[in-house]
């Protein structure tokens, strides 16, 4: 893959996912290994990964949306494309990893969703043309213990935002009480930070939310923790090219 457009992520949407984060485990994985690589093997290694359930932020953001098309980036098993698509989105949702886009695949299809409402597709972001544009582009939790140029791929997936669509990023904004931050190296930002670490064009875009959210979880022992996740909702503005 394109390291430059790697779409792997912590689709994190509830309790049973917060005793599953990439960020509380793989200390044997080397940091160096191939994003593609790491990401096959922890779906195709077990059973589902993700609750099935569609991620908090994105329920309460998109359903003050007007439907149009969605871009999904880094889909996992495809909770939040299926969300999308069964209120009335043509959603494509994109993944590395061709296990889990297989599963969402099978997902949304035994949700009943129709073909022409979702498309899955198991490749990075320069799998996707120049021309095209979505009303929406969501990442949700895209974070991951091995290297990834993050700021980049979220640049790309700005630069497919329609004029007056929305890009929606939802993150981690401080570590879980049992992550082992130090083992991943990882930093953690807040909304204004991940604004800032964007740089996308002065004039370009307008800030619709930026604001840190709390949220209730369980750990992986089974302790009760509140999490802070950020949002980042930006509409890219009519002067846009």
């Amino acid at each position: 893959m394109n390291d430059a457009q790697h779409t792997a992520t912590d689709h994190s949407d509830g309790d049973r996912r917060a005793s599953e984060r990439p960020m509380t485990g793989h200390h044997d994985t080397p940091p160096d290994t191939e994003p593609k690589n790491f990401w096959e093997e922890r779906y195709s290694g077990a059973g589902p990964v993700w609750s099935g359930r569609a991620n908090q932020v994105l329920t309460e953001v998109a359903a003050a949306l007007h439907p149009g098309t969605a871009l999904d980036l880094g889909c996992g098993e495809g909770a939040d494309a299926i969300w999308l698509a069964q209120r009335g989105w043509r959603v494509t949702g994109i993944d590395i990893s061709e296990t889990a886009i297989a599963r969402a695949a099978s997902a949304a299809q035994s949700a009943g969703v129709q073909p022409d409402r979702i498309r899955f597709v198991a490749a990075d972001l320069s799998a996707l043309g120049d021309e095209d544009r979505y009303d929406l582009v969501t990442a949700s939790f895209l974070h991951s213990p091995v290297e990834l140029p993050r700021a980049e791929i979220l640049r790309r997936a700005a630069d497919l935002v329609s004029p007056q669509g929305h890009l929606l990023m939802t993150t981690h904004a401080a570590p879980p009480p049992w992550a082992d931050v130090d083992a991943h190296n990882h930093r953690f930002f807040g909304p204004d930070e991940e604004l800032a670490e964007l740089a996308l064009p002065v004039g370009d875009w307008e800030n619709v939310l930026l604001e840190t959210r709390a949220r209730q979880a369980t750990g992986p022992d089974g302790q009760s923790a509140t999490l802070e996740d950020g949002v980042v909702l930006l509409r890219r503005t009519s002067s846009a090219a």
